[in-house]
C-alpha cells in the first residue's frame, strides 16, 4: 500500500468481470484478508488530520472561544460543564452537516467527500419518513421546501446554541467552581426539537445525526438539574457500551473480526491479519483465536467497565477504568472501520474522562445523588430501546439497539440487468452520482478507469460476503438469478444507498421497501431489470434472518428465512452451493424476465440489452 497509490487486487482488469460471481467473490475476499479496501495511505492520513485539526482542534476552539475560556488551559475548560454540553453540540452540527461519521471514501462518498448538507438542502431529494399515515403531515417521499427549512433550522439552531454564552441556571454555580454556566437551556431545547421534528419526516436524517447518542443528551441539558444532568449522561453512556457488548455475544460478531482488522492501515504484517481466519487462503471464516477474541475480550471491554464506571467509588480505579475505555475507542478509531465512525469515538473518549474523573461518584454523582424520579425513568427508557430492538428488529433501526458493529445488521443486495444502473443518474435527485461514476472522477486519488472502478466496488461485495448475511444474501440472490448472476451488475446495498440519500451506517432500514419503490417511481425500471435481496437482523437468538426479495418493477415476489448457522458455516464464496433457504411466500405465477449476456453498460441508460422472454407476473 502506496501513500498515493493504493494496492490492487492483482488480476487483469480487462477480462476479470468476465470470470464467474462467486470466483470474483473468492479472489476478492482472499485480497481483503491481506489488503482490506487497499487504500492509499493518503486517505487514512487525511481522516486523522480531519479528526485532529478540524474535529478535536476546531472543537476546543468553538466550545473554548464562545465561553470566554482560554483554549491554550486545558486545566481550566477540560471539566467546565459548559465545555461537555458545547462538544455534544459541535459532534451534533458536524453529524447534521454530514462531515463527521459515514463521511468520505471508506463510507462511499468518493467525490464529493460529504453526503449530509448535500442531500438534506437539495429540495426534490429522497427522503424516508419512518412512519407515514401515522404521523401527520410525514407522507411523502419528496424533500420539500419545508423539509430544507426545517434542515437549515436545524443548521442554525445548533450554531446558535454553540456561541451563546453560558448562564448560571439548573444549580450549576453552586456545584462547580468558577462556574462559566450553562448553554441556556432553551437554546438547547429548541435544536433538539427540530432534529425531532425534522426527524419525523426524515429518518435518515435523525439517525445521521446520531440522535440515538446525543439526543437524550440534549434532553438532559434542558430539563434536568445539574446533578441529575451529569449522573443521566453517565446512565446514557454506559447503557450505550453494555449494549454494544451484550449484541456481540453471538455467532455474528467473531465474522466482523478478520475484514475489520484487515482494513487496519497501521498493520502491515499480513501474517497477523491471517491469524484471524481459519485457514487461509482457503477457510476465510473467524479461526479459534478470533471466537476466543470476539466472546472474551470485546465483549468484556465494553459489559464489565462500564458497571464498574458506574459504581465505583475509589479514585484509582476510575481512573484504571476510564484509562483502560480510552484505549479501547482509539483502537476502533485505529481500525478506520467502513462508515468511519472516528468522531464519534473521540468524543466518548472525552465525556468518559469528564463524566467520571470530572465529577466523580464519591463527589457527589452517584447514582445515589440523583433523583428517583428522573433517574429510574431514563434508565427504564434507554434500555427499553436495546431490549426492543433485540426482539423485534423490524421495528427499531440497530442504532438505538445499540448493535454498532456487532455483525446482526439489516442488509441488502442489488442486482441491475446490464445498462440499466445509469437510471439512478439519470432520473434521482442526489448530491452525487452513483460510486461507479465517482471513482472515475478526474482528481486526484481517482479517476480511475470504468473497469478498474468496477473492481473496486466488487471488493465491497467481497467485503460483504466476509459476514453471515453475506452468505444468505449471496445464496438467494443465486437463486433468483441462476446463471445470469455472472453478468447481473451486483451491488452492496448499504454503498448504494450513500449515494441515494446521503448516509447509511450499515443499516438496511435505510434502503426498506420505501425506499426501493420511491426508486422504481422516478427510475420506471422493467421486469428483472432491478433485482432486490433484502434480509433482516436476526432476533435476540432465534437462530433464524428473514428476508425478502423483490423485483423494482412487480413488487415482493418472495419471502423466507435461512438458519444463521448455516449462514456461519458456510465458506464465504459458497463452494458447497447456496445455503438451503426455507421459502414463506413466493409470488404466484411470477417469472424474472431474463437478459441475455451483453456488455456490461451502456452509455445511454435506456440503451440496455433487451429482454429473453417477458416472464409471467401475477
Amino acid at each position: 500500500m502506496g501513500f498515493l497509490v493504493g494496492t490492487a487486487p492483482e488480476v487483469d482488469p480487462e477480462t476479470f468481470m468476465d470470470q464467474p460471481y462467486l470466483e470474483r467473490t473468492k479472489v476478492l475476499s482472499r485480497f481483503w484478508i491481506e489488503n482490506g479496501f487497499g487504500s492509499p495511505k493518503a486517505i487514512a492520513v487525511m481522516y486523522v488530520m480531519k479528526l485532529i485539526v478540524f474535529f478535536t482542534g476546531g472543537g476546543i476552539l468553538v466550545a473554548t472561544l464562545t465561553s470566554h475560556m482560554s483554549p491554550w488551559h486545558p486545566s481550566i475548560w477540560f471539566d467546565q460543564p459548559i465545555f461537555y454540553e458545547k462538544a455534544i453540540l459541535w459532534v451534533v452540527l458536524l453529524e447534521s452537516l454530514g462531515i463527521a461519521g459515514s463521511w468520505g471514501p471508506l463510507a462511499g462518498h468518493m467525490w464529493p467527500f460529504t453526503g449530509g448538507w448535500h442531500y438534506y438542502s437539495r429540495k426534490g431529494a429522497l427522503r424516508n419518513p419512518p412512519w407515514p399515515g401515522k404521523v401527520p403531515f410525514t407522507n411523502g417521499e419528496d424533500r420539500t421546501l419545508l423539509d430544507v427549512g426545517l434542515y437549515l433550522a436545524v443548521l442554525a439552531a445548533l450554531i446558535v446554541a454553540l456561541v451563546l454564552p453560558g448562564s448560571d441556571v439548573h444549580g450549576v454555580g453552586a456545584h462547580v467552581a468558577h462556574s462559566k454556566g450553562l448553554v441556556p437551556p432553551v437554546a438547547v431545547g429548541v435544536a433538539a426539537g427540530l432534529i425531532i421534528l425534522l426527524g419525523l419526516r426524515d429518518k435518515v436524517f435523525f439517525l445521521a445525526a446520531r440522535s440515538e447518542q446525543y439526543l437524550p443528551a440534549l434532553i438532559f441539558m434542558t430539563f434536568f438539574p445539574f446533578v441529575d444532568m451529569i449522573v443521566a449522561a453517565k446512565v446514557l453512556i454506559c447503557v450505550v457500551w453494555v449494549g454494544a457488548g451484550f449484541s456481540k455475544l453471538t455467532r455474528h460478531f467473531p465474522m466482523v473480526l478478520p475484514p475489520m482488522v484487515a482494513n487496519t492501515p497501521w498493520m502491515p504484517i499480513k501474517a497477523i491479519k491471517k491469524m484471524h481466519v481459519a485457514g487461509f487462503p482457503d477457510d476465510l471464516r473467524p479461526s479459534r483465536f478470533t471466537f476466543v477474541l470476539a466472546h472474551g475480550p470485546a465483549a468484556f471491554a465494553e459489559m464489565v467497565p462500564p458497571f464498574i464506571l458506574l459504581f465505583s467509588h475509589n479514585h484509582t480505579v476510575t481512573a484504571v477504568v476510564v484509562a483502560f475505555m480510552v484505549a479501547y475507542h482509539l483502537f476502533i478509531i485505529s481500525t478506520f472501520p467502513l462508515a468511519v465512525p472516528l468522531e464519534w469515538n473521540v468524543i466518548f473518549m472525552y465525556v468518559t474522562a469528564f463524566l467520571f474523573l470530572g465529577y466523580p461518584a464519591q463527589g457527589g454523582y452517584a447514582l445515589g445523588n440523583a433523583g428517583p424520579g428522573v433517574i429510574i425513568p431514563v434508565a427504564v427508557i434507554l434500555i427499553s430501546l436495546p431490549v426492543i430492538g433485540n426482539l423485534r428488529p423490524d421495528l427499531i433501526s440497530f442504532l438505538p439497539s445499540f448493535r454498532q458493529y456487532a455483525g446482526n445488521w439489516a442488509s441488502a443486495m442489488w442486482a441491475f440487468a446490464p445498462g440499466t444502473e445509469e437510471k439512478l443518474d439519470a432520473h434521482l435527485k442526489k448530491g452525487a452520482k452513483m460510486q461507479l461514476k465517482q471513482l472515475q472522477t478526474p482528481m486526484p486519488l481517482l479517476g480511475y478507469e470504468e473497469n478498474v472502478a468496477e473492481i473496486t466496488l466488487q471488493i465491497l461485495l467481497a467485503w460483504r460476503s466476509l459476514h453471515s448475511q453475506g452468505r444468505g444474501l449471496n445464496s438467494v440472490m443465486i437463486n433468483q438469478l441462476g446463471e445470469d448472476i455472472d453478468h447481473y451488475v451486483l451491488r452492496e446495498a448499504e454503498f448504494a444507498c450513500n449515494a441515494i440519500v446521503g448516509f447509511n451506517f450499515g443499516d438496511g432500514h435505510f434502503h426498506d421497501q420505501r425506499l426501493i419503490r420511491a426508486i422504481q417511481r422516478r427510475c420506471q425500471f422493467a421486469p428483472g431489470e432491478f433485482m432486490i435481496v433484502w434480509v433482516e437482523s436476526e432476533a435476540l437468538y432465534s437462530g433464524f434472518q428473514r428476508y425478502w426479495v423483490m423485483d423494482a418493477a412487480v413488487g415482493v415476489v418472495e419471502r423466507g428465512r435461512w438458519q444463521v448457522q448455516d449462514a456461519t458455516d458456510a465458506k464465504n464464496w459458497l463452494p458447497d452451493g447456496p445455503i438451503p433457504v426455507e421459502v414463506e411466500y413466493r409470488m404466484a405465477n411470477y417469472q424474472r424476465v431474463r437478459y441475455p449476456r451483453a456488455a456490461r453498460r451502456a452509455a445511454n441508460p435506456d440503451a440496455a440489452a433487451a429482454p429473453v422472454s417477458t416472464g409471467v407476473l401475477a
